[in-house]
């Protein structure tokens, strides 16, 4: 592949917008950002309006057809259409909803027969690549336990189907735990952590998921637990809701960006 890789990006909310910007202002060595996708082009061509390059704005399809690595951070609805796109034609996929990829597996095994490849990023979480490591030994346990001011957990599946309110709380409630695939599921736009912490670990049916909300906290707190034969570690991350989506953490952005430059870099540190 040409060390000139050409980015595409659908969906341009928090993290999108952030990774044009970033491309944009050569931040990036070796890539250019080619092609942009949104819901509201017209919304999007205003964001877009002060970058130096000028991307296309055009459709998913478009999107995938002109770009080498395809950024999904788009709602939940439309991750099929991106996802199956960018594997069907054999290119980079980096998922920002990477929760929804644990119902969807079968992609990775499409990725194979493609010659797609399929990175999911950090996010918001520390450590993975501990996790990892420990991975490639015997591991006994993996825990998340999370804990979001409620405004960022208002709305999710699981407590609309469950009547379970976070509104008006004095104390931190705990209003899920269980495994990171009934997470993922019940908890959509809030858990992509545990997604990507299954993946990178046991997997998303022996990880287990703890969410609270909790009004004592203003930041995205994640605290991960891990019981192996080669090691026992606790991690604690606190991240900053960005300002425009307070269920996204401002360091998910700088994920996927990190995630980016490993591509290219003359040295990459970590596993």
């Amino acid at each position: 592949m040409s060390l000139n890789l050409k980015v595409g990006i659908v969906g341009l909310g928090a993290i999108g917008l952030e990774i044009a910007k970033t491309i944009d202002s050569k931040k990036l060595p070796n890539m250019n950002l080619v092609s942009v996708s949104s819901r509201d082009l017209t919304k999007a061509q205003n964001k877009l309006e002060n970058l130096r390059s000028k991307p296309r704005l055009t459709t998913i399809d478009e999107t995938v057809t002109l770009s080498d690595i395809i950024i999904e951070s788009a709602p939940a609805a439309i991750f099929d259409e991106i996802a199956e796109a960018s594997i069907e034609a054999g290119k980079i996929f980096i998922p920002a909803s990477v929760g929804a990829l644990l119902p969807r597996m079968h992609l990775v095994d499409r990725a194979k027969e493609t010659g797609a490849k399929v990175i999911v990023p950090t996010g918001a979480l520390i450590g993975l690549d501990a996790v990892r490591a420990a991975a490639e030994g015997k591991v006994e346990s993996i825990t998340l336990k999370t804990r979001k001011p409620p405004t960022g957990l208002a709305g999710a599946p699981h407590l609309i189907e469950n009547d379970i309110s976070v509104e008006n709380l004095t104390e931190p409630k705990l209003v899920f735990e269980g495994t990171a695939r009934d997470g993922a599921k019940g908890f959509p736009a809030n858990v992509n952590v545990a997604a990507a912490l299954s993946l990178a670990g046991i997997g998303p049916d022996r990880t287990t998921l703890q969410i609270w909300a909790d009004p004592s906290v203003d930041r995205n707190m994640h605290t991960i637990e891990v019981e192996a034969d080669s090691a026992r570690f606790t991690m604690t991350i606190e991240n900053i809701p960005t300002e425009e989506n307070p269920k996204t953490g401002k360091i998910t952005a700088l994920s996927l960006i990190a995630t980016l430059r490993r591509l290219t870099a003359p040295l990459v540190s970590g596993t």
